[in-house]
């Protein structure tokens, strides 16, 4: 009996290995790209921040370092959310495998934008 529950355990676990159900995303898969885009808002120039999700799962709860940041340009909340020095973006929800999504804002320079955290969902493509 033990082997039967010890080998179904093993086979469970192979499966979700094999199907990326237990695959997890490193936070480095998150990549995000800041570029001006030589419009002014407000007497402040234009930026458009685009998040590449370069992993294959889903990734959710995505926080970025937003240490500073502020914009004259108004930021959907349903995009942003500043939380102190954090950013949620999305209000938690994924942005999918190999996708992309973006916003813009307005400020005089580039803010150093980059993720702290992730949640890794399924499934993986």
């Amino acid at each position: 009996m033990e082997t039967t529950a010890k080998s179904l355990i093993s086979i469970i676990f192979l499966t979700m290995l094999i199907t990326g159900s237990y695959a997890t995303c490193p936070l480095a898969s998150l990549l995000v790209v800041t570029k001006e885009t030589g419009a002014i808002v407000g007497g402040k120039k234009l930026f458009k921040v685009t998040i590449y999700n370069k992993c294959t799962c889903p990734q959710s709860q995505i926080v970025l370092n937003c240490r500073g940041f502020t914009s004259t340009y108004p930021i959907d909340r349903s995009i942003l959310i500043k939380q102190g020095d954090n950013c949620l973006l999305f209000n938690g929800h994924a942005l999918v495998g190999n996708d992309a999504n973006q916003f813009a804002y307005a400020w005089d320079a580039p803010f150093n934008l980059y993720p702290v955290s992730a949640v890794t969902g399924s499934p993986c493509k």
